[in-house]
């Protein structure tokens, strides 16, 4: 609703600061034209133009809005410093990297000074340690300059890190509202906990003060039930011997991540996944205790 001409239906997008409306589903005069909304957009393919050069594209949203050519360039030439990218100015796009590419179509969407900017999965075509390094990069730019962002993204990582609030949404509605703790240690349901990072979810029922499972019985507070649901992140579970811990599982994967190691464990249907240092022997086969701290559940 922040970039296209749809207006959201029953409600109003206004900008803080400047009082600008430029949504309005409530009124016959629903949108505020694209070229005067003072909203900042980096496309997924970044959209930049293959006929200019650097400060063509940077300057492009300058020369829109009718500023003269040398100002719009002064200005386009002072984000290129800002971005320390402005070696690049005279150069096509066909002669940029992707991390470069990036960079120009974020300084092209600061060059008009937005009260708001939307990046739209900006980061998803380039690899795991520049992705990385430009994430730093953006938060600690768009902290600096005070700038509104909206950042839509299926990484969670990325969600995580760059977020003040963080909005869930599934198929098109908002799921969960909160910050990136509250999202992550207080789900609002059983697809948040799951879609936010990777959660365990057993199976079971509780009686006599404990949960029941097929790989074992836990200590658990609530009322006696046919059917109940724990849920534990991967980091939460320590393995230990077979016979230590009252959940008992058989190693069935592990996948060696460098810093850690992930390990996939199975009892009956339920299937887990537990975190552990890449020093813990374990392997497919291997019978394990699952020590779980009640703390660590996550409500679901």
């Amino acid at each position: 609703m922040s970039a296209p001409k749809t207006a959201p239906h029953g409600a109003a997008i206004t900008l803080s600061g400047c009082a600008k409306t430029f949504a309005d589903g409530t009124r016959a005069l629903e949108t505020l034209n694209l070229s005067i909304r003072n909203v900042g957009m980096v496309f997924q393919s970044y959209a930049l133009f293959p006929n200019m050069s650097v400060i063509e594209n940077v300057a492009y949203g300058l020369r829109v809005r009718g500023m003269a050519r040398t100002e719009r360039l002064r200005r386009a030439a002072g984000v290129l410093e800002m971005m320390r990218i402005e070696a690049l100015a005279e150069r096509r796009i066909d002669q940029l990297s992707g991390g470069q590419r990036q960079r120009v179509a974020l300084a092209r969407a600061l060059a008009v000074r937005p009260r708001a900017i939307l990046l739209d999965e900006p980061l998803t075509a380039l690899d795991a340690a520049l992705r990385e390094h430009l994430r730093a990069e953006i938060d600690a730019l768009l902290r600096s300059l005070a700038i509104t962002a909206i950042y839509v993204t299926h990484d969670q990582t990325e969600a995580l890190a760059l977020g003040d609030r963080i909005v869930v949404m599934r198929q098109g509605a908002i799921a969960q509202i909160g910050t990136p703790r509250e999202v992550y240690f207080q789900p609002a349901d059983a697809f948040v906990a799951g879609f936010v990072g990777v959660t365990n979810r057993l199976e079971g029922r509780i009686r006599n003060g404990h949960f029941e499972t097929a790989a074992g019985r836990v200590p658990h507070g609530g009322g006696d039930r046919a059917q109940a649901l724990i849920a534990f992140r991967p980091e939460s579970a320590r393995l230990c011997g077979a016979g230590e811990a009252p959940l008992r599982f058989t190693v069935a994967q592990v996948h060696f991540l460098g810093a850690r190691q992930r390990v996939v464990l199975t009892a009956g249907e339920s299937r887990v996944i537990a975190e552990t240092g890449p020093q813990i022997p374990v392997a497919v086969g291997d019978e394990v205790g699952l020590m779980l701290d009640p703390s660590s559940l996550v409500p679901v």
